[in-house]
């Protein structure tokens, strides 16, 4: 739902009563994927707490920025009308070029439903290094400056200049609990052999949406795992019979509009034959007309031959007899020459030619490592993408390239992936993973 929508409330209404007025308002029945933000007096999003008053808690206009980095060839897949205005910078193309490439690719999509748009938007979004994750700056024992990256599958480590390749990471199906106290912040790990995994933010309301994501990712990531309970499976049975109905209405519209091309492609080339049927009449009126004139003209000139011989022969007793024999004898032979051609011509024209033209409980709580990119499930999509890729290498200005553009070319080059990397620092026990964060 594209819309600004305002509600009023009692000084006395708490978040979550906020909340379910909210969800009613838009039809929302999946709340448990949902919260609302707001940024407080310092500037700081923070998550509504259901428990306390809405009038308790400072909120003011959320402003959205460009916080997840895409690589070129995926903002064209993803983008169409919202590339990332870098993106555009980075290369040298037109608006025209640009519009080219996306017109490409919207051409194979025109056809699906808003939904399944959406739902192959979000498998390609899912790919995206910094997809999903929420940033928080923070520092080890040794007081080393890192970021903290809270995301659906666990809690992650990395180091202050790269965003992109987190260097720890720990699965929420490690974590036994989660604490602050004050700045310092404390996660215990299941493996009770494992010390605590300590790290201090900056300030003490970070801890508290540290705190509020931690809890609402482990939740989902609980319930992703469990068996559906009976309203989700009724959900998902209704958005079925929803997406079958709007699939029949989508077929029977595109039923009828091509019958009625067809029907249009049969007045149509039933006009044209029309048309060259009466071209071919008006040829054929023309050609007559023409060919009457020349008979007229032979025939004038044939009547003054005739005259002027007739009074040659006058003029001369003697072959005057002989003379007008003769011309006799020419006219009848002529005329019989003249109805036989005559009687031709109308058997050729009388004669028609034509061409007939033929037309739970978790069994597997770290299945994530084992995921694929959508690029790699698709090998017609990876080749796309790879050749668009190199498409706008040739045009891209080096001098322009961000950070995150650098980070991204080195892990193309060694291979490196979002769920590559998830295994590869997910390796070895959690206290060796510990031991490894406050070395860093």
């Amino acid at each position: 739902m594209d819309a600004e929508l305002e509600f009023s409330f009692h000084p006395n209404t708490t978040g979550k009563q906020l909340f379910d007025q909210v969800a009613r308002t838009i039809g929302l029945r999946e709340i448990w994927y949902f919260g609302l933000q707001f940024d407080d007096a310092k500037g700081f999003m923070t998550w509504l707490n259901y428990d306390k008053k809405v009038m308790s808690q400072d909120g003011k206009e959320d402003v959205l920025g460009e916080e997840v980095y895409c690589p070129p060839e995926s903002a064209v897949l993803l983008a169409s009308y919202a590339v990332q205005a870098k993106v555009l910078e980075q290369h040298k193309l037109t608006k025209q070029q640009w519009e080219e490439r996306i017109q490409v690719w919207h051409q194979e999509h025109r056809s699906m439903l808003k939904e399944e748009a959406m739902i192959e938007y979000l498998k390609i979004a899912q790919d995206l290094e910094m997809f999903g994750v929420n940033y928080f700056e923070i520092k080890n024992k040794k007081g080393s400056d890192l970021w903290l990256g809270v995301d659906a599958l666990g809690l992650n480590i990395y180091e202050k200049d790269d965003k992109l390749t987190p260097k720890i990471g720990f699965p929420w199906s490690e974590i036994r609990n989660i604490s602050f106290n004050d700045k310092k912040f404390i996660i215990k790990p299941i493996d009770k052999k494992a010390p605590d995994f300590l790290f201090y933010a900056p300030r003490l309301r970070v801890n508290k949406r540290i705190l509020q994501l931690c809890m609402g990712n482990h939740d989902l990531y609980m319930r992703r795992r469990k068996t559906d309970t009976i309203e989700v499976q009724q959900m998902k049975a209704q958005a079925k019979e929803e997406r079958m109905s709007k699939k029949m209405e989508r077929e029977q519209l595109e039923k009828k509009e091509l019958q009625e091309q067809l029907e249009r492609a049969v007045r149509l080339e039933e006009e044209r034959r029309r048309v060259e049927q009466e071209a071919a009449r008006l040829e054929a009126e023309r050609m007559e007309a023409i060919i009457a004139k020349e008979e007229l003209a032979r025939q004038a000139e044939d009547q003054m031959r005739n005259q002027e011989q007739l009074a040659a022969d006058l003029a001369d007793p003697g072959t005057a007899r002989l003379g007008i024999w003769r011309r006799i004898w020419r006219r009848r032979r002529r005329s019989c020459t003249t109805e036989s051609d005559h009687e031709e011509n109308n058997s050729e024209e009388n004669s028609t030619y034509s061409a007939e033209l033929q037309t739970q409980e978790i069994s597997n709580h770290r299945e994530e490592e084992d995921r694929l990119t959508e690029a790699e499930k698709n090998k017609r999509l990876q080749k796309q993408l790879q050749a668009l890729s190199s498409e706008l290498a040739e045009a891209r200005d080096d001098n322009k390239k961000s950070q995150n553009d650098l980070l991204h070319a080195e892990n193309m080059r060694v291979g490196r992936d979002k769920y590559k990397t998830l295994r590869q620092i997910r390796l070895g026990n959690t206290k060796q993973r510990i031991d490894e964060f406050e070395s860093l």
